[in-house]
């Protein structure tokens, strides 16, 4: 099992400065290596993950560093849940964790055997394999296009109706071409997790939320994901209107510097191989 690795953490801390005193928000827990960090430094920390599996990792940090370590297992669209005084900087490192990545009891790898899950909230009702039962042919041909790039999106489609796949190796034994088999994984995760919603939902939260001074961070790793983060962030922080006219409204957020890994990176982590870091910061 490959040990989870932080990914961009040296540049997210780079990217947040000097967070001594600070209340950070880590939108995506995971492991609890970008709250450790952030915590280790000085702030304080309010940790969302709506994966049950990482609240005994959590545990330990609260006995570790105390109140300055809050945890909600909530999904991070749930941000809302928070007041505009309650934080001064947001992090959110998206995607899937090694964690779950590498047990096969999750379903979300195609290199073990195991059930057709891929839930990160396991309470939450439909699994991978019932979402495939429940979408229709049409609906699942675009989720695999849209979300992998499958080009023959419509006839696997159908072969997946057909045969109704109950575990991974099932899944795996349906994709006729290796090419598509961590791409159909990867589009099932997404829709099942409902990910691209959840993202675009706490964007919106954070736009009102953040205050003065504060950061938005975002570590993106598929292409969809970073569209949305990037396409948002110029949104807020493009001029409304002529510049040449005093009616013009000026945006409350400024684009910060985008980092992508570093070739040292890339050979401790390659997980890291597609992930950007881009960041806004409140006006």
């Amino acid at each position: 099992m490959m040990k989870h690795i932080p990914v961009l953490l040296n540049d997210v801390l780079s990217a947040l400065g000097d967070i001594n005193g600070r209340t950070i928000v880590d939108c995506t827990f995971g492991a609890g290596g970008y709250s450790r960090a952030f915590l280790e430094r000085g702030a304080k920390v309010i940790a969302f993950d709506r994966d049950t599996n990482v609240i005994a990792d959590a545990e330990k940090l609260k006995q570790e560093f105390g109140t300055r370590f809050k945890f909600i297992n909530n999904a991070f669209s749930e941000l809302n849940q928070l007041s505009t005084t309650d934080f001064d900087d947001v992090v959110f490192d998206l995607g899937i964790s090694s964690m779950q990545i590498d047990n096969g009891e999750r379903g979300f790898s195609f290199r073990f055997d195991g059930p057709l899950d891929m839930r990160m909230d396991n309470r939450t009702v439909i699994n991978a394999a019932d979402f495939i039962q429940n979408t229709t042919v049409d609906k699942l041909a675009d989720i695999l296009y849209l979300y992998g790039d499958i080009k023959q999106s419509k006839m696997l489609a159908k072969i997946l109706k057909n045969n109704l796949p109950k575990t991974t190796l099932q899944l795996k034994s349906l994709i006729k071409n290796q090419k598509d088999i961590a791409p159909v994984f990867q589009a099932l995760r997404i829709a099942v997790n409902d990910e691209m919603g959840q993202l675009e939902s706490a964007l919106d939260t954070v736009y009102n939320l953040l205050q003065s001074g504060g950061r938005c961070l975002c570590v993106t790793f598929h292409s969809l994901e970073d569209r949305i983060v990037k396409n948002t962030f110029k949104q807020w922080t493009n001029v409304v209107g002529d510049p040449r006219l005093p009616e013009i409204i000026k945006p409350k957020y400024k684009l910060l510097k985008v980092y992508t890994p570093s070739d040292t990176e890339l050979e401790n982590n390659s997980r890291a191989r597609s992930a950007h870091l881009r960041g806004v910061e409140k006006l």
